[in-house]
């Protein structure tokens, strides 16, 4: 601490300043009870801001739990020592928060940030305050709060998010081929459906199905005929754009869906596709074929739309297999 002795006029003034706004402060709290022992996991204490002086007297575990020792930390704390310290991305969030509460936009400051350790990295604090003095001109000059460490808090939000963007992704997926399942698939032909009807823009599926699968169950079993489900699948997925879906339909058959594409360009893809199954080695050199139904949508329903691309499937099938119909 500083010696009084060595301070300046100017300097003790301030100080005494500083110390009549706390000091009224503190009182206050004592007589209005509002100075309460809070037992909320990660309270670091109340902070108390003189904002005519620009000093901040605060709880130590504020700079403890940073990493930092008390000598450490300068005798005379400004607020500019904390909000240099807070993530690039969250300066902005808890600066605006506090100009609303100053300029009374908001009854309370109250904002959520990462603050840097000592060590580089960030811990998640809650930060809650008020002006509780003004001057004459009805100035702030006074700000009270308590602080809270959130970490453990927001790590489990964190975790809570990451699993749960796994489980929406998995509730879309086929299990076995890890693309997209029966629903998804439905969804998406809905969804590009209604935008073909207004905007006037072709839309196509395939439905496309494996040849005499059941035969490849029957002789090599499941096991190998599922290794022969994802293989097909790979193949599909490496063939299509970034705007297009491919899913299992359902047992052997799969959905391609094409958006902004016509009848003739959904069966060059369609036949592209065929072609790359036909020469593919798959599993054990097994030889594997695909037929597939292409129909573009004529602004039916959704019904008919499958139906017809199912009826230009069978049309395949009937027709000799290893081929594209439409």
């Amino acid at each position: 601490m500083k010696d009084h002795r060595k301070m300046s006029k100017a300097e003790l003034l301030k100080r005494i300043s500083q110390l009549e706004l706390l000091n009224k402060q503190l009182l206050t709290e004592r007589q209005q009870e509002d100075r309460l022992e809070y037992a909320w996991s990660g309270n670091l204490g109340h902070w108390y801001w003189d904002i005519k002086n620009n000093i901040v007297t605060f709880n130590p575990l504020k700079v403890i739990t940073l990493g930092y020792s008390e000598d450490e930390v300068p005798n005379s704390v400004n607020y500019q020592f904390f909000t240099e310290l807070l993530h690039p991305d969250d300066y902005p969030i808890a600066m605006q928060a506090m100009k609303d509460h100053l300029y009374h936009k908001k009854p309370v400051y109250e904002t959520e940030y990462r603050i840097k350790t000592r060590s580089g990295d960030y811990r998640w604090y809650y930060d809650r305050g008020r002006i509780t003095q003004y001057d004459d001109d009805n100035k702030p000059i006074f700000m009270a709060g308590i602080v809270f460490d959130i970490t453990e808090r927001k790590l489990m939000e964190q975790d809570l998010a990451s699993k749960n963007k796994i489980l929406a992704k998995l509730s879309t997926m086929d299990g076995l081929t890890k693309i997209s399942n029966h629903k998804t698939l439905v969804d998406f032909v809905k969804e590009e459906m209604s935008i073909s009807t207004k905007t006037d823009q072709p839309l196509s599926i395939v439905m496309f199905d494996i040849d005499d699968f059941k035969k490849v169950n029957d002789t090599k079993g499941h096991v190998f005929g599922d290794k022969v489900l994802i293989r097909v699948a790979e193949i599909l997925k490496r063939a299509i754009r970034d705007k297009d879906l491919v899913g299992r339909y359902g047992g052997e058959e799969f959905m391609l869906v094409l958006p902004k594409t016509d009848l003739e360009q959904a069966k060059i893809v369609a036949e592209r596709i065929r072609k790359a199954v036909e020469v593919d080695k798959m599993i054990d050199d097994q030889k594997i074929t695909i037929s597939g139904g292409v129909k573009q949508f004529a602004n039916e329903s959704i019904t008919d739309f499958i139906h017809d691309a199912d009826q230009a499937l069978y049309k395949a099938k009937k027709n000799g297999k290893n081929r594209i119909e439409h």
